[in-house]
């Protein structure tokens, strides 16, 4: 979809969705549990359909293999590839975009020492064999979504087991996300020095969960409230586990003056807001440090950033991993960029859109289902101006 938006103001009450990191524990948690689980506030989403779609592939009767498209979900994909060891023996695992060229090195890895056939080619990973209890060693720096499969799936052995952490956990939030979700389905995980054990035996119980607001998804709102827009989000929870909620205090100092240095290493997915941001304190600087990971997203977001803002008129500075930014009072806007096929790079070019001074274009609008379906519907409540083109 190709849609054009007109700087405009935003204000009034907005709703993000529910959490689709909170939806992806509690829909695994529920199926591991058998049935009989009630989840509120489920919304959809690309995202989610996978997981569902994944889950159902899980429970399906037949012999062989089963076989899991995980779509673009790198949390599906991650998730359930110990499960389905677990569970079926292994599993045919497929995706879209960019999903089957992210890491899965430290699956690759853990699970041959653990006698699991593990092969990646040509865009399908083949897992194959059983896990067993024992000592489960990952590196923590990579991504966190390892440790929370292992997390799954490691209780439902008959033994004892531990995941001792090789280096030091990045995206803590996210795993604490994992232990609320376990516990809440009445599983029992200790954490100990430099990782996590986990009792075997375990069984998962059926629950009446509710989502949360997602706080991710909320943070393209606080980024339009640091731009001078007054809107309002509803609906968060200010004690949530989710770690994405630091948007709140990250905005408090980009709304300082002076110099400010960003660790996004731990909330990766509010650097693009957190760059709109920084691209609009006038004559400020602002670097985002520890955003390695950002060039395994759906996009390499580090360039995807750089190159949106910049085709806007903004000062941006991209490095291995790093983002050093420049503001400016405004952007000249007058241009046409292409979101990448990443729903935040979407979101990111619509925010930065409302402070430019001549229509920006998007190219690929509709990623943003990924995550939010309804974000153009929301930017349009808020006063958003776009226009979508017939057929495009």
């Amino acid at each position: 979809m190709k849609f054009t938006i007109t700087p405009s103001r935003l204000s009034g009450p907005v709703a993000p969705p529910p959490s689709k990191s909170q939806a992806h524990r509690y829909l695994i948690a529920a199926a591991l549990a058998g049935g009989g689980s009630t989840i509120r506030n489920l919304a959809d989403s690309q995202d989610i359909r996978a997981t569902r779609r994944c889950l159902a592939a899980l429970r399906a009767e037949g012999g062989g293999l089963p076989v899991f498209d995980c779509g673009e979900s790198g949390s599906t994909l991650r998730f359930l590839i110990p499960i389905a060891l677990v569970r079926r023996g292994g599993g045919v695992f497929t995706g879209q975009g960019r999903l089957m060229e992210r890491p899965q090195r430290p699956y690759l890895d853990l699970f041959r020492e653990k006698g699991v056939r593990c092969t990646q080619e040509k865009g399908v990973l083949t897992a194959e064999g059983r896990l067993t209890p024992g000592i489960y060693r990952l590196p923590g720096d990579v991504s966190s979504q390892f440790v929370t499969g292992l997390l799954y799936a490691l209780p439902l052995l008959e033994g004892d087991s531990e995941i001792l952490l090789t280096s030091p956990l990045e995206s803590r939030g996210y795993v604490d996300m994992t232990l609320a979700a376990l516990a809440a389905f009445g599983v029992s995980v200790t954490e100990i020095p430099n990782g996590f054990r986990t009792p075997g035996g375990q069984r998962y119980r059926p629950r009446a969960v509710s989502i949360e607001a997602d706080w991710s998804q909320a943070a393209f709102w606080y980024a339009s409230m640091a731009l001078g827009h007054p809107v309002e989000p509803q609906g968060l929870n200010p004690a949530s586990a989710q770690g994405d909620m630091c948007i709140v205090s990250y905005c408090q100092r980009l709304r300082q003056s002076g110099d400010a240095a960003l660790d996004v290493s731990g909330c990766p997915d509010l650097a693009p807001p957190l760059a709109v941001i920084a691209a609009l304190r006038a004559e400020e600087r602002t670097s985002l440090t520890g955003a390695a990971r950002l060039r395994i997203k759906e996009s390499d977001r580090l360039a995807a950033i750089t190159r949106v803002l910049c085709a806007m008129g903004a000062d941006v500075e991209e490095g291995p991993d790093f983002l050093r930014i420049r503001g400016r009072d405004s952007l000249a806007g007058g241009c046409t960029v292409d979101c990448c096929n990443d729903h935040r790079i979407a979101m990111m070019a619509a925010v930065a859109a409302t402070r430019c001074r001549e229509p920006v274009t998007l190219l690929g609008a509709e990623c943003v289902a990924k995550s939010y379906p309804a974000f153009w519907d929301d930017y349009k409540s808020l006063g958003g101006q776009v226009y979508e083109y017939p057929g495009e």
